[in-house]
């Protein structure tokens, strides 16, 4: 396990940040334009940032049909991912809707038990556990349990999505995929996938698309650029859980930033429910730590 620096607390803490306040940002943008020209947009402008990185880093464009082949697969899923959120916003707040993506952290354990096969530890269905009723105070009115938000179901949904998509990629980067290319792949086909359906569903309308600007550009740049490449470097200086611990804070800074520049208020249910996701995220990586220890033993020293 790699020891954790500051440098990597650092750049990790500003990704959190930058994702978490990007919520706001999605947010405001859908005042102006509709899911699949936001989502397109941003995807393009997030792959346009990072084609330099790739053809620096790898002294060109030159993929390979595996990464070809991986790009297109995780592409469709993150462009899935994404726009089921990004229709989330249709119909829920910014704060709950972070929270209710913070559940991939669940099924990504729950998913390689099925799937898999792979054993889990009594604190992770713990987690789950506590996570499950977490998403119920966040989401069901105690009072009218017929009540359920669609935003929250598109939410719940695009978590799901992104619990896959974290799969691949340990699946794709295990068999040798270029970790760069493989991103830039996968900003691609996402954005190719969202522009086309842009044009098929929806009327992008160019003043629309002005207005909503600055919103685009600090999800697109931000978030889907500088957020991603800041991960990279910051997790070379963390150790994996440590790591997740640190970008998990997106939900926080999602609920901090829209109470102050949304003016998002939460009732007092729905802060219970976050608090108690929140605890549950932790009480996942906790578990997740003390397995990997318990099956590497010298792992738990620092190199």
């Amino acid at each position: 396990m790699r020891r954790t620096r500051p440098q990597g607390i650092v750049l990790l803490l500003i990704t959190a940040i930058i994702w978490g306040s990007s919520f706001v940002a999605q947010s405001i943008g859908m005042e102006s334009v509709d899911a699949f020209t936001f989502t397109g947009i941003r995807t393009m402008l997030g792959m346009l940032f990072l084609l330099p990185f790739t053809l620096i880093l790898n002294k060109g464009l030159d993929l390979s049909r595996k990464t070809l082949r991986a790009g297109l697969i995780l592409g469709v899923v993150f462009s899935i991912a994404q726009n089921f959120q990004q229709f989330a916003f249709y119909y829920s707040t910014s704060g709950k809707i972070a929270f209710i993506t913070a559940f991939y952290m669940f099924f990504v354990p729950l998913f390689s038990v099925i799937f898999l096969k792979k054993k889990s530890a009594v604190l992770t269905w713990l987690s789950i556990i506590m996570g499950l009723a977490g998403l119920f105070f966040l989401c069901i009115n105690p009072s009218d349990l017929t009540n359920i938000n669609l935003g929250d179901i598109l939410a719940l949904i695009c978590a799901v999505f992104y619990a896959v998509q974290i799969m691949l990629i340990d699946k794709f980067l295990g068999e040798g995929v270029n970790g760069v290319q493989l991103s830039f792949m996968q900003f691609f086909v996402a954005g190719i996938i969202s522009v086309i359906a842009m044009f098929i569903f929806e009327q992008p309308n160019l003043t629309e698309i002005k207005t909503a600007a600055p919103a685009l550009l600090y999800s697109g740049i931000m978030s889907c650029g500088i957020a991603y490449t800041l991960q990279i470097v910051g997790q070379k200086y963390a150790s994996p859980v440590v790591a997740s611990l640190l970008m998990c804070l997106e939900s926080v800074f999602a609920v901090i930033a829209a109470a102050i520049i949304l003016h998002e208020a939460m009732s007092p249910n729905e802060m219970a429910g976050c608090l108690i996701m929140f605890s549950a995220i932790i009480l996942s990586q906790v578990s997740e730590s003390l397995s990997a220890k318990h099956r590497n033993p010298e792992s738990a020293e620092p190199s």
